[in-house]
């Protein structure tokens, strides 16, 4: 009897050569968004053209790993390896410091404690062979 196929995964990343380095910089924990050098703005998600003016002027930058919530939803139910063992979780739309809206899954945030605008931090859940970014509430520095 032929071994079973494993079930595909949805939620991994197929890296190109053009994702590999924001891929490979999220494994070392950061992450990176694309400038326009023609416009002067940032977008997310990575593409080899500003989606503002066209141009293919385009280069990498660190991101601070700051945002704000700006919605989210509270999923229950999804069909889809293996999304279906990680409910109940919160997938979310944040705006990075540096302009862009990013969607992203928020962790360590009870449903009850999150608002519109609330301060949020990046962090990174590996999977496999990959570092996802996913986003947590910010801790107040003490002092």
């Amino acid at each position: 009897m032929p071994a079973p196929t494993p079930t595909p995964r949805h939620d991994l990343p197929e890296p190109d050569a053009f994702t590999r380095a924001y891929w490979d910089a999220a494994a070392d924990g950061r992450l990176l968004l694309r400038r326009c050098r023609a416009c002067g703005r940032a977008h997310h998600y990575p593409r080899e053209f500003c989606p503002h003016c066209w141009s293919d002027d385009v280069d990498w930058e660190p991101a601070s790993g700051r945002a704000t919530l700006y919605t989210w939803s509270t999923v229950h139910r999804n069909d889809l390896p293996p999304f279906g063992t990680r409910t109940p979780y919160v997938a979310a739309v944040v705006d990075l410091a540096e302009g862009p809206r990013m969607m992203t899954e928020l962790v360590e945030a009870p449903a009850d404690a999150l608002a519109v605008g609330m301060p949020l931090t990046v962090g990174f859940r590996r999977e496999e062979d990959f570092a996802i970014p996913v986003f947590r509430p910010e801790v107040p520095a003490e002092g």
